[in-house]
């Protein structure tokens, strides 16, 4: 049975929705000046992004801390 996490404000968000997300509203070009990794700058696709992102850690916590700074931005409203 999955656990409660009431303070993960992540908490049921595929890392895919929060890649798409992210893709609709910055585009891959400015997606890649914010978080430079190159697998948003070389022929970029969700597809490889994801492979990339669920083995690398460190590329991972900046995508999400630049979604949740997205979510908790007051022009986000």
């Amino acid at each position: 049975m999955p656990q409660s996490q009431p303070n993960n404000p992540l908490h049921g968000i595929t890392l895919e929705a929060l890649l798409t997300e992210l893709v609709q509203r910055y585009g891959w070009p400015e997606l890649a000046r914010r978080v430079n990794i190159n697998c948003f700058k070389s022929d970029p696709s969700i597809k490889s992004s994801l492979k990339f992102l669920r083995r690398t850690p460190w590329a991972r916590k900046e995508v999400e801390e630049l979604y949740l700074r997205l979510k908790n931005s007051p022009w986000n409203r």
